[in-house]
């Protein structure tokens, strides 16, 4: 279970108040489905309210300690039937090749036809990574970078 400072958890049930509950606990329970549906909500979101119905307290509150314990999650809050859960994102790591910039992505381009009443042609094109689409369609080169005067003179 993952432990929070007083003030961490101050925070989260400040950046918890204007969400909407999630995942939604019904009568039968903290299945293994609903455990699943909270694990991929943490992993998407990080910080999630989940609703419980049912009147029963204690059940509430071994539910709130069974998805800390399960999921490796915090527990930010229990307000009612609200129960508040953070655990921190995993950022995926990024793998960059040797070469600079953002490669080769597909672009489509939408010109109307020139009379005006038949359909638009769609193209999809590739473009590289220092090209872009003008808004008529066309694709142009980004320019060449400016060098400094003075770089260039002490050079020479």
């Amino acid at each position: 279970m993952l432990k929070l400072s007083p003030i961490e958890r101050a925070a989260l049930r400040a950046d918890a108040h204007p969400l909407n509950p999630v995942v939604m606990i019904g009568e039968a329970g903290l299945t293994p489905s609903v455990l699943k549906e909270i694990d991929a909500s943490l992993n998407s979101h990080g910080l999630i309210k989940v609703r419980v119905f049912g009147d029963d307290r204690e059940a509430r509150i071994a539910i709130y300690e069974t998805v800390c314990e399960q999921l490796k999650a915090a527990p930010v809050q229990h307000i009612g039937k609200l129960l508040v859960f953070y655990r921190p994102k995993a950022e995926p790591a990024k793998e960059r090749s040797g070469t600079s910039g953002k490669g080769m992505r597909e672009v489509t381009i939408v010109k109307p036809s020139p009379s005006g009443t038949k359909r638009p042609t769609v193209t999809k094109v590739m473009v590289k990574g220092n090209e872009r689409v003008t808004q008529g369609g066309n694709i142009k080169r980004a320019k060449p970078r400016l060098s400094s005067v003075k770089k260039s003179q002490l050079g020479k």
